[in-house]
């Protein structure tokens, strides 16, 4: 006897469909499991054996064959328990195969027969809706996340008899309802823009570096309120669309971190230590997994204490920050996780903190502070818009309390995307960091009082042709945010003050 089901697998970000086949023969009593398994998925014999018995199904009885197609593609995890046994039972002839020809099952057995929650629900949902089959069978855990997916019937199921009963037609079972998908601004009343007092000018900085799509770098004391305003940065930025919401929870899927609890509607904020190693924050692993730069996607990557990073984690982010994808590469394997994201990075002035602090005594030398500084590699410094000063707070400043809410913030932003989406509609280009060195010069030229402004600033600062591009670009968000066509010399003269590392340190 034959048996057949449908279900899928996931490489990196990506899903294809896969084929359980089972074949029941003469021979002796044996279970047999081919097609490039890993041990987790060789494993599955003694789940699915024991969750059989369990649920009072009795089969196993001959020489049995389990093919898992195409067998050139290794495979892995748990999620293959549920369509192993539903075409085992096939092959036993315990139930038919009409329904699973059209839908696909996903879920990983306990060995009292309960269906388990499994990664990448999502992204295979999406596959199967692509792939034109009618539904999918999930543990109820992973319904929230497969029923966000529209043209596909979503059925949860707790128990492997409930499985059968329904593949039997002994009981009805409607699909899941669709999972609403609305994006939504931070709910958290405790993270709000209107907490932070004074730091005017990085506030300033931060709605810039929102409006453009700019990566910024804060430099200040210890306590001077830059991982404060590096959470609120997620506040600031427009709502996330349709699209930007699959995408986000398509990674979180992979990575496991939707199980049962629901989708991410807001922004992701991805802080990790600064012992993080390469694989942890780019990804990587035996098995490709996003890393954080991933889980980050169309949010906030924080690394604060930047230069504490081991030079070779933070040299990895370059191609990442340039292309909004990283491609990660071995003997076996190559997988490309997407990455767009703000990096909002931040760092003392100096080993001690306190360089130029008027309250503390800076005991640095200026060999130490350039060594220190040093950490930082041109080419990743070439590739962040905006380094400003952040100084200690004064306590008038904190008596005077916050400024403006994260909400009238946004709503400048998104209209100062707007209308950079507008100037580029066609050409790929959403923000003002996207565009290119020519493309620069083209749509941020400035003014005659702005170009005598720019040599000027050339000549007496010693700007890099690489730090006016930079400044081009900051200006031009500047202009958008304030209605302006063209580029001039207020814009070019504030968006200097945001290139601190331009100069040397003092």
């Amino acid at each position: 006897m034959l048996g057949q089901t449908i279900s899928g697998a996931t490489f990196g970000v990506e899903a294809y469909t896969l084929h359980v086949e089972v074949h029941a023969g003469l021979g002796l009593p044996k279970l047999r499991i081919v097609g490039l398994p890993d041990s987790a998925v060789r494993e599955s014999e003694e789940r699915v054996r024991s969750a059989l018995a369990s649920s009072g199904f009795h089969c196993l009885r001959k020489r049995t064959i389990v093919n898992l197609a195409p067998a050139d593609r290794r495979k892995e995890g748990a999620s293959l328990d549920l369509p192993i046994a539903i075409a085992l039972m096939q092959a036993y002839d315990l139930i038919p195969r009409m329904r699973t020809t059209r839908h696909a099952l996903i879920g990983e057995l306990g060995l009292d027969g309960s269906i388990k929650p499994v990664s990448g629900a999502l992204v295979l949902a999406c596959h199967l809706r692509e792939e034109g089959f009618e539904g999918v069978m999930v543990a109820r855990e992973n319904v929230i996340e497969a029923a966000s997916v529209e043209g596909l019937e979503v059925r949860g199921f707790s128990h492997l008899t409930e499985v059968v009963a329904w593949l039997r037609g002994e009981k009805r079972i409607e699909a899941a309802p669709a999972t609403p998908l609305t994006a939504r601004p931070n709910i958290d009343n405790e993270i709000d823009l209107s907490d932070v007092c004074g730091q005017e000018h990085a506030k300033r900085a931060l709605e810039i570096a929102a409006a453009g799509g700019h990566n910024l770098l804060m430099i200040g004391p210890p306590g001077a309120g830059k991982t404060m305003l590096a959470r609120r940065l997620p506040t600031l930025l427009p709502l996330m669309n349709m699209h930007e919401i699959i995408e986000t929870n398509k990674i979180y899927s992979i990575a496991g971190r939707l199980n049962g609890s629901g989708l991410i509607v807001e922004r992701p904020f991805c802080a990790p230590h600064h012992g993080a190693s390469d694989a942890g924050l780019i990804g990587g692993g035996v098995y490709p997994r996003p890393g954080q730069i991933s889980m980050a996607h169309y949010g906030v990557l924080f690394l604060d204490e930047l230069p504490e990073f081991h030079r070779d984690v933070l040299e990895s982010l370059r191609q990442p920050l340039e292309e909004g994808q990283i491609t990660i590469s071995r003997a076996a394997y190559t997988a490309t996780f997407p990455a767009c994201f703000h990096l909002v990075a931040a760092m003392n002035p100096c080993p001690c903190g306190y360089l130029g602090d008027p309250t503390h005594h800076c005991q640095c030398s200026h060999q130490a502070v350039t060594r220190y500084r040093g950490r930082i590699s041109g080419p990743l410094l070439d590739r962040i818009d905006l380094h400003i000063e952040v100084p200690a707070i004064r306590y008038r400043e904190m008596r005077a309390g916050g400024g403006e809410t994260s909400e009238a913030v946004r709503t400048r932003v998104e209209k100062a995307r707007k209308i950079a989406a507008d100037r580029y509609k066609g050409t790929g280009i959403f923000t003002n960091t996207q565009i290119t060195n020519r493309q620069a010069w083209h749509y941020a030229e400035p003014d005659a009082d702005g170009h005598r402004l720019l040599e000027t600033v050339h000549d007496k600062l010693g700007l890099s042709a690489r730090g006016l591009v930079r400044v081009l670009k900051i200006a031009r968000t500047i202009a958008d945010m304030e209605g302006s066509e063209r580029v001039r010399s207020p814009h070019i003269a504030e968006a200097v003050q945001y290139r601190t590392l331009d100069r040397s340190p003092s």
